[in-house]
């Protein structure tokens, strides 16, 4: 009776795998199991100190009230300015909305763009909520499939043929969450070359781990004008930062949706935290040099996990140029017994490694792709070492 009474948008979507895991590693955790999660995007670090300072500062000065529903007109000015500086994107305060982490800011873009059977391009693996956001919307997901072997990225005719007369929205992520996968100038500028061909489709750019890349410096797809006009760039303070818990997500949009999305916002959450706002402030005024030190401690646990993944058999890996995850090749593993259980698919070695290696990851088909397995490397390098040599030993 219950499930009758809840609405068919709710039953048509599926929980947060990543966050489910997460979930049960803790809990494992608070029974005295040695969990080690490499299951959770949650970068180890705590934010820089000017960050910290910054919220102090703005708590003894008294911002407790709420703000615009966009937000502080300062941060969204200095907001346009990191656009500039760090992408080359001229953005102006009236195209900028502030919202409760990414997660909304998305929200607040598809509930702006959909409508009932819209179709949704999303490259596959994608970021798990895509699509079920897109669900939600009653929208219709349009998959991209792409393989390790030319590392997780389209090419251009897969994307021409998946465009439609329904297609409304592409959603693009680049440094890629869950493969690390980074998309040259080369690699979007033929994408574009298609998107060109097809004006009523908007692109929305997730660039969240913009700064953690490894090799070639991030692109943002805004940068080419004849597509500019109809791209969102969303980014936010949760990965380069490491202030995941502050939820402070951000988009400069074309000023008709920016406008859609305060709208929405204003109807749901009103504005994002005032603290953590004041905060933005500082963090997107720093040069990203300030933040340098994540990054080759992340660029060096990557290598790590490089290193000691070569020695489990049934496992193969790309090089990931971003991110902080890597989404090995596990297929090979399937339909054989380790300590009596016989590992079916992704979500059965991600439970089994749980079990016996007690280390928390999550399934590739939460991804999209059931053949990979995603594994974080935002953790401790001890941690890291540690969890690996379980992963080795069980699967020996």
């Amino acid at each position: 009776m219950k499930n009758r009474l809840l609405s068919k948008r709710i039953q048509n979507i599926s929980f947060s795998q990543t966050l489910a895991m997460s979930s049960k590693a803790r809990e494992l955790k608070n029974k005295g199991e040695d969990i080690i999660n490499l299951s959770v995007g949650e970068p180890n670090f705590s934010p820089p100190y000017f960050v910290l300072n910054a919220a102090k500062k703005a708590i003894d000065e008294g911002y407790h009230y709420y703000t615009p529903v966009s937000g502080y007109l300062e941060l969204r000015e200095i907001i346009c300015k990191k656009f500039y500086r760090d992408n080359g994107l001229k953005y102006f305060p009236s195209q900028i909305v502030i919202s409760t982490g990414g997660k909304q800011s998305i929200m607040n873009v598809l509930l702006s763009l959909l409508d009932k059977n819209d179709e949704v391009i999303i490259p596959s693996p994608y970021w798990v909520s895509y699509y079920q956001m897109v669900k939600l919307c009653e929208a219709t997901p349009v998959i991209i499939p792409t393989t390790i072997t030319n590392n997780f990225k389209i090419h251009k005719k897969q994307l021409e043929e998946a465009i439609t007369q329904k297609t409304k929205l592409f959603i693009f992520n680049t440094p890629c969450n869950p493969t690390g996968s980074v998309y040259s100038y080369k690699e979007l500028k033929d994408l574009v070359e298609i998107l060109k061909k097809h004006p009523k489709v908007i692109i929305l750019s997730d660039e969240i781990y913009e700064h953690i890349c490894y090799s070639e410096k991030h692109t943002s797809i805004a940068v080419f004008p004849d597509i500019h006009h109809r791209v969102i760039t969303l980014n936010g303070l949760s990965k380069a930062f490491s202030m995941t818990g502050w939820r402070i997500g951000y988009i400069g949009a074309p000023e008709w949706i920016a406008r859609s999305c305060d709208k929405i916002q204003g109807q749901m959450t009103s504005c994002a935290n005032s603290i953590a706002q004041r905060a933005a402030i500082s963090a997107l005024k720093a040069s990203p040099i300030e933040i340098e030190y994540m990054i080759k401690e992340f660029k060096k646990r990557r290598n790590l996990v490089l290193d000691m993944i070569k020695e489990i058999p049934g496992i193969k890996t790309n090089k990931p140029n971003g991110a902080f995850y890597i989404f090995p090749k596990v297929s090979d593993l399937f339909g054989k017994k380790f300590y009596g259980r016989i590992i079916h698919n992704s979500e059965d070695l991600s439970s089994f490694l749980l079990d016996k290696a007690k280390v928390a990851t999550v399934s590739g088909s939460s991804f999209g792709n059931d053949e990979c397995l995603r594994i974080s490397y935002a953790s401790t390098e001890d941690k890291i070492i540690e969890a690996f040599t379980r992963i080795k030993k069980v699967l020996n």
